[in-house]
């Protein structure tokens, strides 16, 4: 199964990139406070980040990997988890784990993606 994945390839590509993640977690898309809410640049960081399902902290890079022997049930309970782990609503991750599997369902393995507040655009693709 193909999924997000926090990576720190091309860090650096933009000046205020970041990655405090577990290189290779899974990902999701958090949400934007109202600092960030008009720009991606803002002082808070989260329009412009993925959030790590298990560490709970953020990366400006994410990666397309195949994950061999994960199942989308899999994939629903890690969303599930770091949801409840956080105190968030969990009821949605199985609409979350499909939104997330359409996203890089046409993207190759190796794609390195940023995020833009509701943009996500491939960065690079590493082969």
């Amino acid at each position: 199964m193909k999924l997000l994945t926090a990576t720190n390839s091309t860090q650096g590509f933009r000046d205020n990139d970041f990655d405090w993640c577990v290189e290779g977690e899974l990902v999701h898309i958090g949400v934007v406070c109202a600092r960030d809410t008009g720009d991606p640049d803002g002082g808070c960081g989260c329009g412009r980040s993925f959030a790590g399902l298990n560490s709970h902290r953020a990366t400006t890079t994410a990666m397309v990997r195949e994950v061999p022997g994960f199942t989308g049930a899999d994939y629903v309970e890690a969303i599930r988890s770091s949801l409840q782990q956080q105190g968030c609503d969990a009821s949605n991750a199985e609409h979350e784990a499909a939104l997330l599997r359409c996203l890089v369902r046409d993207w190759p393995v190796g794609a390195i993606v940023e995020r833009r507040l509701d943009e996500i655009v491939v960065r690079q693709v590493v082969r």
